[in-house]
């Protein structure tokens, strides 16, 4: 299964989401008039309207009141998670863990969530630890990979070791790329709405016992009882309502948590280091339970159930520690692991290891297109979309230990992550590079040029393989800058861009990749619209993409149309016309990409594959070919693992 139909999937399981909030909408709006129209006709038992218990115009306020209590609660509780998963993080008490922390192991947590990032080909989610939260936990959050974050309690940092926090956080990758993060927020809103009859009940209980102590008017008394009646009425039904919500939350849920843990075992081969994670919830007092009063809340986000366990198992977010630790290890014998807890939960450093995932590869090491190409091979990446191999992880922990030990230093600091976006971005050409370095030296801050100029000899030395992976690798503390420091740093890299006149592939992947990923840290992104539901009229736009990627790849006028015809016909339109060059510059690749935005997921798995084809007609896959289908699928929201090759 791809990205693309695990998105389907998460859309499909939204739909059944609505279905049963809805019918359990109108259970709520069927029993609160039943309740509403009981009382009246007790009250008026001496004079029996000749509706009976049928009233229109009763069973109109109670469904205008009712459903306007659950869409107002529901929307407002949807619009407060809307700002991404740093706000959830916050909004459960999460501190940021700063990509250049001292904490070893906050470092190791760092670390695997770098590694795992560039082994799926998304850029570094945020990173925050709840401090407070003693038990063993996680989860992942946000509307999608822009936006993510991943929150770990501060048991689970300091009482996992290096491949139990692995294995938890593949399962939270899992999560963000299998398309659950959006469910869950979606989720928890409608949960809210539901909920909140109860909260109105309990309100008007209490503003009636209020009103009840402060009143002199002995004749108030029928009117307070009626109040305290009517408030015990709604609580009692909003509870059933949350009793209907943990239903809906966990019919929802408990299915997508084998399918995380099955993931993420796929992904590092190495089930013991997920199931030894189980196995330590198990052994430890606590557990996997948070104290924090909002946990109940989002509890189906976490790795494992955050609230004490329902005597209803109809009822719990997550399946059974036992039945999770036997699909992962058949011949358990049925012993937790009890964690060793120092007082300060202090432990060791251990150095990052792939040796439980080296075996599965018999000792075959995994390399970047060093030589400039790939074998056809890894064009199957793209059908791995989503869906990362432990190859890639050892990729990914391999590169990261390689990074000269000055860039990987600036890689971690705000301030130096600009310079070296900056010296990425400067010509290799001395003449050009010159002219750059004078006018970032006239619009720069002048530490920052300093810094830009400081590291442009270590840029300068890396392969040029490695410029978009340590692009993705900095967006994490780019994301601290300030706002007017983000909105310095996007002017001075447009500038940068436009400097010599022309946009190369590399700069365009760079600029697509880099404001896609920071701008919903600092503004509000519109809402894509899906405006084109079949290929016919974007077919201009495919045509634009696919000859950019057969020029991108091939010289000799018949290899081009050749490699044309290939993504043509993969996308069903053999006829369609190859484009020169002048007709498909990088400005109109820009615009023919905005379109096919607007389309839905489908069609834009139709052109990514059509355009994996036309890169892979000869055998090979170029660098030039392979940044900018890294653009493409970024635009796409398609996340693709790292260019690789076993030899």
């Amino acid at each position: 299964m791809d990205f693309f139909e695990r998105q389907d999937r998460a859309r499909h399981r939204t739909k059944i989401l609505i279905v049963y909030f809805l019918l359990a909408v109108i259970a709520i709006v069927g029993i609160t008039y039943l309740a509403f129209s009981g009382m009246v006709l007790a009250g008026h038992s001496h004079h029996r309207p000749a509706t009976g218990l049928w009233d229109p115009v009763l069973f109109a306020w109670v469904a205008g009141i009712t459903l306007g209590i659950i869409f107002i609660g529901s929307t407002a509780k949807i619009t407060e998670l809307a700002h991404g998963g740093s706000r959830i993080a916050e909004y459960m008490g999460g501190r940021s863990v700063a990509s250049n922390t001292s904490d070893p192991d906050e470092r190791r947590l760092v670390n695997v969530v770098e590694e795992m990032s560039i082994a799926s080909g998304i850029n570094p989610p945020q990173i925050f630890v709840l401090d407070s939260e003693r038990g063993i936990n996680a989860f992942a959050a946000g509307h999608d990979t822009a936006d993510a974050a991943v929150v770990v309690s501060n048991g689970a940092l300091r009482l996992l070791d290096r491949d139990e926090l692995q294995g938890v956080i593949a399962h939270e990758f899992s999560h963000i790329l299998n398309g659950d993060m959006r469910l869950n927020l979606r989720l928890t809103g409608i949960v809210f709405g539901i909920i909140c009859l109860a909260i109105v009940g309990k309100t008007i209980i209490r503003v009636t016992a209020d009103i009840g102590r402060n009143s002199r008017n002995s004749k108030a008394g029928g009117v307070i009882l009626v109040g305290f009646l009517a408030g015990l009425v709604v609580l009692l039904i909003g509870s059933l309502g949350s009793l209907f919500g943990k239903l809906i939350r966990s019919a929802i849920s408990r299915q997508r948590e084998f399918l995380a843990d099955a993931s993420a075992v796929q992904f590092t081969r190495n089930p013991a280091g997920l199931s030894g994670a189980l196995k330590k919830i198990g052994g430890l007092d606590l557990g996997s339970r948070l104290v924090h009063t909002r946990a109940e809340e989002i509890s189906h986000l976490f790795f494992s159930n955050a609230m004490n366990e329902s005597w209803f198992s109809g009822l719990s977010t997550h399946p059974p520690l036992e039945d999770r630790i036997r699909a992962l290890d058949p011949g358990w014998d049925g012993k937790f692991i009890a964690p060793e807890m120092p007082p300060d939960y202090a432990e060791p450093v251990r150095a990052p290891s792939t040796s439980a995932l080296r075996p599965m590869i018999a000792g075959q090491p995994a390399r970047a297109f060093g030589d400039r190409m790939i074998s056809t091979a890894a064009a199957s990446v793209l059908l791995q979309t989503g869906a990362p191999t432990p190859q890639h992880l050892v990729y990914a922990a391999d590169w990261r230990s390689k990074l000269p030990p000055e860039i990987a230093a600036a890689a971690r600091e705000p301030f130096s992550a600009v310079g070296l976006i900056n010296a990425l971005l400067l010509s290799r050409d001395s003449a050009m590079q010159a002219k750059q370095i004078e006018l970032l030296q006239s619009q720069a801050d002048a530490p920052i040029f300093k810094e830009t100029v400081r590291l442009l000899p270590y840029v300068l030395a890396l392969d040029t393989s490695a410029r978009l992976p340590l692009a993705a690798m900095v967006m994490t503390p780019l994301r601290r800058l300030s706002p007017a420091q983000y909105a310095q740093f996007s002017k001075n890299l447009r500038a940068l861009i436009e400097s010599d006149g022309k946009l190369e592939l590399f700069e365009f992947a760079l600029q697509k990749i880099v404001l896609r990923q920071l701008e919903p840290s600092f503004k509000a992104s519109p809402r894509t619209i899906t405006q084109y539901y079949v290929l016919k009229p974007l077919l201009p736009d495919c045509a634009v993409l696919l000859s950019a990627v057969a020029l991108a790849g091939q010289t000799e006028p018949g290899a081009i149309e050749k490699a044309f015809r290939q993504g043509a016909t993969r996308l069903g339109v053999p006829e369609l016309p190859l484009l020169p060059a002048a007709d498909c510059t990088l400005p109109k690749l820009d615009l023919a990409l905005e379109r096919l935005n607007q389309s839905p997921a489908q069609l834009r798995k139709l052109v990514l594959y059509a355009c994996a084809e036309t890169a892979a007609t000869d055998g090979v896959i170029l660098e030039d070919e392979a940044e900018l289908l890294r653009a493409i699928a970024d635009t796409l929201g398609c996340p693709i693992p790292p260019f690789i090759s076993i030899s």
